[in-house]
């Protein structure tokens, strides 16, 4: 089969272009495990706890364990800067955890959680030429999961905590010092009691835990001071943002009933313990954690989110196809997931890692070859003959080796096309390529029509050849589903924070969407299911009526939304 591959393959290949759309979970160059105890279930890549801050004209991303940071023009290419913030005497893994970023003046300022009094804050003018100082040799107040916000008047405030037992807590810090003015007050504690999406667990049911609050961050937007947060925890599917309002920056605050930055759903999920910033053009951006909890609780994925505040005040960000491609300018491009459940065929498979694990759009299950070795491949079908503009490839880390940070590691492989499956074509050749592209994401300069395509490996920078998702997106050429007729949603008066949500299946429908929020014209949060027509929703305010709405999805397009229904 490979010499007859080869005998077919024209040359002339479809070239990547200069992208203009991105596709979560970012393809960053994720460090693997930094330490052994981490690594007892497999070696793999994690990162979280992101935070983006525009500096002199780029965006500068920190996060948890990177041994370094990256740095974009545009929020579409990143390049990694390799710097270890911590003192020598630190443990050898030891680096930033949910690292503080801020820009004060012509300076940016980092900072890593700490519950020791013995860890610097560094200041940069330079961080694009890896130009660094200390600030201050060590800030005596520490704190975890830090956050410190500049506010109009220059005066500096720091937020910190992580805790299912203490809230978070705010002080105002002394610019030059940074030492604290005063004491700590406390900001918010969760209220699970009332709020669904707060209770710990896959399932919101507080079973094994109590749920934390962490990841604070301050946002200023018309005068009020949006405090945001993360729960109930990061190893789920509900993990979320949180938002409480107020007139100053130390408050008192009101809480947002719903969470900012949702995701409990789709192929990568979880949108929790983030941050929100401006771009240059003034749209406002979350970028949050994603989770997979596979080889690890803490084995997990950074995203990126269009976020918001609506004429009333209320934030909000979309996650609504988060993980399907959007244009920069943060409209979605239509493209739909052309494979969910496709035929796939294999060079080989390592044990109970089947073929088709690699496009049932979940993230926590992958596919594996035999070995790491060139010549492994997946093929998948499309089912139909269809138009594919983008593929993303979502590598696995099955057997990987590493421990730590690598600067010097990369993927290389071939992507083919065929619309019979018998004479094949070059889609993108990344047999040179030497960068690190865990979740590669390639936006074709001319989209092509066809049925099947094929991935070939050619080297694995560790491990064997793993892919959690193989995704073709585009537009297939049947006809769209239709409106969901039959919707409803069962709240039980047994706890108004709950509710069994069920929908008409529609034949030709692999997905659908559920909107909700606490208004009729504030769904601003989404829930994608697939290949199911229920939905057991624990995240609700149990003193509010509700409104949902649906859609249905396919590879050719998406229905109509249902009309709106109320739930009290």
């Amino acid at each position: 089969m490979r010499k007859t591959l080869i005998a077919l393959l024209m040359l002339t290949g479809v070239e990547a272009s200069a992208q203009n759309t991105y596709c979560n979970p970012m393809n960053l160059d994720y460090g693997y495990t930094p330490i052994p105890n981490f690594a007892e279930w497999g070696k793999h890549r994690a990162t979280a706890d992101p935070v983006i801050v525009p500096f002199k004209g780029d965006y500068y991303l920190f996060s948890t364990n990177q041994w370094g940071y990256w740095h974009s023009p545009d929020l579409l290419q990143w390049t990694f800067v390799s710097r270890k913030f911590l003192k020598p005497w630190h443990k050898v893994y030891d680096e930033l955890c949910a690292p503080a970023a801020w820009a004060m003046g012509d300076t940016l300022f980092v900072f890593g959680s700490t519950y020791s009094s013995n860890f610097p804050i560094w200041m940069s003018t330079d961080p694009k030429g890896n130009e660094w100082k200390e600030a201050l040799d060590s800030l005596e107040i520490g704190g975890w999961d830090p956050a410190f916000f500049v506010d109009d008047d220059e005066k500096l405030y720091m937020y910190n905590g992580s805790s299912n037992r203490y809230p978070l807590y705010g002080v105002e810090m002394d610019r030059k010092t940074f030492a604290p003015k005063g004491t700590r007050k406390e900001m918010y504690l969760l209220e699970d009691w009332r709020y669904g999406w707060q209770r710990f667990g896959e399932y919101s049911d507080n079973t094994f835990l109590d749920p934390f609050i962490e990841g604070a961050w301050m946002t200023k937007h018309n005068g009020k001071y949006y405090l945001q947060y993360g729960a109930p925890g990061t190893e789920f599917s509900g993990y979320a943002d949180g938002v409480v309002v107020g007139e100053g920056p130390l408050g008192p605050f009101t809480p947002q009933p719903d969470p900012v930055s949702y995701k409990p759903g789709g192929f990568a999920r979880g949108a929790g313990h983030g941050a929100t910033f401006q771009d240059k053009a003034g749209k406002w951006w979350h970028i949050s954690t994603i989770a997979i909890s596979v080889k690890n609780n803490f084995e997990r994925r950074l995203g990126l989110w269009p976020a918001g505040f609506d004429k009333e005040g209320v934030m909000y960000c979309n996650t609504a196809f988060g993980d399907y491609p959007h244009y920069a300018d943060q409209r979605f491009t239509g493209w739909m997931l052309l494979n969910y459940q496709q035929p796939v065929t294999v060079s080989s498979t390592l044990g109970a890692n089947l073929p088709n694990f690699a496009v049932d759009e979940d993230i926590k299950t992958y596919w594996s070859a035999a070995t790491g070795n060139a010549g492994e491949w997946i093929q998948t079908d499309l089912g139909a003959l269809s138009t594919v503009e983008a593929i993303q490839i979502n590598y696995a880390d099955q057997d990987a080796e590493f421990l730590g940070k690598q600067t010097d590691t990369y993927h290389q492989y071939k992507l083919l096309y065929s619309p019979d499956g018998r004479k094949w074509h070059l889609l993108a050749d990344k047999s040179r390529n030497r960068t690190d592209v865990p979740h590669d994401y390639i936006q074709l300069e001319k989209a092509v029509k066809t049925r099947y395509i094929r991935l070939e490996n050619v080297h694995m920078p560790t491990g064997r050849f793993a892919i959690s998702g193989l995704r073709a997106f585009g537009t297939g050429h049947g006809a769209k589903p239709d409106t969901v007729n039959t919707f409803m949603v069962l709240r039980t008066e047994k706890d108004k924070r709950s509710a069994w949500i069920k929908w008409s299946p529609s034949i030709d429908a692999y997905a659908y969407n559920i909107y909700f929020g606490t208004a009729p014209d504030k769904l601003y949060n989404c829930i994608m299911v697939h290949s199911k027509n229920e939905y057991y929703f624990k995240g609700m305010d149990r003193t509010l009526p509700y409104y949902f709405q649906i859609e249905a999805i396919n590879a050719n397009g998406i229905s109509p939304r249902s009309r709106v229904i109320k739930s009290e």
